[in-house]
């Protein structure tokens, strides 16, 4: 499977780069590098739970948007920890052992035959968590479809309806189309969300949609077309959390999310008829954004 990585379409990017050679569009070359591992407090309630969500950042990133939060790592040239496979098993299993929920694979696309290959190794040694995979939504279905059978959980952003605006601000004009495509065959493999006595998502699939500043009427049309294709089948969190930061260039996106918008968009939420989560205003903080250092993966290296 690591053959695919050289000639890399992983992602719709699909740069054609032989990542056993050099780093491809998104930064990556054939081994993983990943910024921080750990229990996460702050993903969805069913995903958190009480414990956390046991949390791997990868480094690099397809699609680059320029408000970024995570941009020390997603970055092309943003800080990553080199670890092979065996040594990203372990990681599962270290962050299970510390009472993790999940494991949650966030921005792991074009790592998926190295994370597949770690996941394989990990459950031959005992990892029973379900696996959630937090994504951009700008998926290639034939990745995705590798992943059947390894992830449990989809935690899927649906960025923008319009094609300007994922244009202007994540240089990809289909990522409509591209997201629609790879949420209805994340949809396909996990079904209606499912959970365990404790309330805990076990199986299914979570949309989520950042809302931006001035772009009111994307989230409206975001919504409904959730609630048309998806909205019996999937749980939707409607994100306000949105912090800017090194902004100047952008400053139409130099403010946070105010009240009014936010509480006008749960409103359409809720006459949608549509279930998930709402997001408290204190999420708005950089002091929510983790320290991308290499915590929990110094005891992973073989």
């Amino acid at each position: 499977m690591t053959g695919l990585l050289k000639n890399c379409k992983l992602c719709p990017r699909a740069c054609g780069a032989d990542r056993t050679r050099t780093r491809g569009l998104c930064g990556a070359n054939d081994r993983i590098e990943a910024a921080r591992a750990s229990l996460h407090l702050w993903e969805e309630p069913p995903i958190s739970g009480k414990h956390g969500s046991g949390t791997v950042f990868f480094s690099h990133c397809s699609l680059g948007c320029v408000f970024c939060q995570n941009r020390q790592i997603s970055r092309r040239d943003g800080f990553g920890k080199p670890l092979s496979s065996e040594e990203l098993a372990q990681t599962f299993l270290s962050l299970e052992k510390q009472g993790a929920h999940n494991i949650n694979l966030v921005t792991g696309a074009h790592y998926v035959p190295q994370i597949i290959q770690a996941l394989s190794l990990a459950r031959s040694s005992g990892l029973h968590l379900p696996v959630v995979y937090n994504s951009s939504g700008y998926e290639c279905l034939e990745t995705l479809r590798l992943l059947e059978g390894y992830v449990d959980i989809y935690l899927p952003d649906y960025k923008y309806y319009s094609s300007y605006y994922a244009s202007r601000y994540s240089h990809t004009e289909d990522y409509r189309e591209i997201a629609v495509a790879a949420i209805t065959e994340m949809i396909r493999q996990t079904g209606a969300p499912q959970f365990d006595d404790n309330g805990l998502l076990t199986r299914g699939t979570i949309i989520r949609h950042l809302m931006l500043p001035g772009l009111a009427s994307d989230t409206a049309q975001v919504l409904r077309d959730i609630a048309t294709r998806f909205g019996d089948i999937a749980l939707v969190s409607l994100m306000r959390q949105y912090t800017p930061f090194d902004m100047q260039d952008w400053p139409e996106l130099n403010r946070t999310i105010t009240d009014n918008e936010y509480v006008d968009a749960c409103e359409l939420f809720l006459s949608l008829g549509l279930g998930g989560f709402f997001q408290h205003s204190e999420s708005i903080s950089k002091s929510f954004i983790p320290a991308f250092d290499g915590f929990g993966l110094e005891d992973c290296k073989s």
